[in-house]
């Protein structure tokens, strides 16, 4: 027995058990760029509306404990989770509450697709007062957090969780800015895609100590179809293309100058990528690497929105 994981005694009251199954403090990067979406419709001169605001940033934060509790439901049935022995706990591995009989599969299913159907009339909501474009975001946020797990298409098990997770960070930072400006602009998407990139370098890295249990599984993610010593080198290319697309769209005028703090977690990126392509075939050496890859993130998301609160109107 882990005594760092959760374990059934810790949860004598129901709500607290239920909230620990999302892994909340995993939610950050769904605040973080929720943020940035905040941030890009403010710097265009965009009044924000703050009840919409806060029921925006509520409905994402509320789609990705959805799609975690979901994520933990297909682990169970694959067996991918009861076999990770090498799993980081708590980064890699899931949530651990159905392998330490917290929650039944069946609770797990049930939790998690109610906390994306939660989402749908909340949505529904925002449409009427904003405009009937976010449904197209917001329907295409949750068919990414269905299927990233869910089979037909289980875009996890089949070597594309990461452009996944690009696609739903995107809409988080798309639709958070849809809101308040009632239209399209490329400005969250210029701005969410070296974000977006980063959240997917947290996913990639992850896949590391899941590898061999991956494998079993039948999950075929990148660095299972690759290998660890081939996939190391992929690490660098996601979170070097998240910060050369930031400096380049500030080079070019697109996004304001004050964005290039959002450069600054390269530092963090590095040492991970570091540690990384030394220790690929060792997962009890990764935690730190996987730490300063989701502080990256984080940071990234957060000196970006701050920023864009601080700046003129995109030129």
């Amino acid at each position: 027995m882990n005594l760092s994981e959760p374990q059934a005694p810790q949860f004598s009251n129901r709500v607290a058990m239920y909230f620990a199954a999302t892994r909340p403090a995993f939610l950050s990067v769904t605040l973080a760029g929720a943020l940035i979406g905040l941030g890009t419709a403010h710097a265009d001169g965009i009044a924000i509306d703050v009840f919409k605001a806060v029921l925006t940033v509520l409905i994402a934060l509320v789609a990705h404990a959805g799609a975690n509790v979901v994520n933990d439901y297909y682990d169970a049935l694959s067996g991918t989770d009861a076999h990770n022995t090498e799993r980081l706990f708590p980064f890699t591995g899931g949530s651990r509450f159905i392998q330490n009989g917290i929650l039944t599969v069946q609770q797990t299913r049930a939790f998690g697709f109610a906390l994306l159907a939660i989402v749908i009339p909340a949505g529904l909501w925002l449409s009427v007062h904003s405009a009937p474009g976010l449904l197209p975001i917001g329907a295409t946020g949750l068919l990414i957090a269905w299927a990233y797990s869910a089979p037909p298409l289980q875009l996890m098990a089949r070597g594309m969780g990461e452009l996944g997770i690009v696609g739903g960070w995107l809409m988080v930072v798309l639709g958070t800015d849809f809101v308040q400006r009632g239209a399209f602009s490329a400005s969250p998407l210029i701005l969410g895609m070296p974000f977006a990139l980063l959240v997917a370098a947290i996913l990639y890295i992850n896949q590391f100590p899941d590898r061999a249990a991956d494998t079993v599984a039948g999950k075929r993610t990148v660095v299972v179809r690759l290998g660890a010593h081939r996939a190391r080198w992929g690490y660098g290319l996601i979170v070097g293309a998240a910060y050369l697309w930031l400096a380049g769209s500030i080079l070019w005028g697109e996004v304001p100058l004050l964005a290039a703090v959002g450069l600054l977690p390269a530092m963090l990126s590095v040492v991970a990528a570091t540690r990384l392509v030394q220790h690929c075939d060792n997962p009890a050496q990764l935690g730190p690497a996987i730490q300063a890859t989701i502080a990256a993130g984080n940071l990234h998301g957060l000196l970006v929105s701050v920023a864009l609160l601080f700046s003129h109107r995109f030129q």
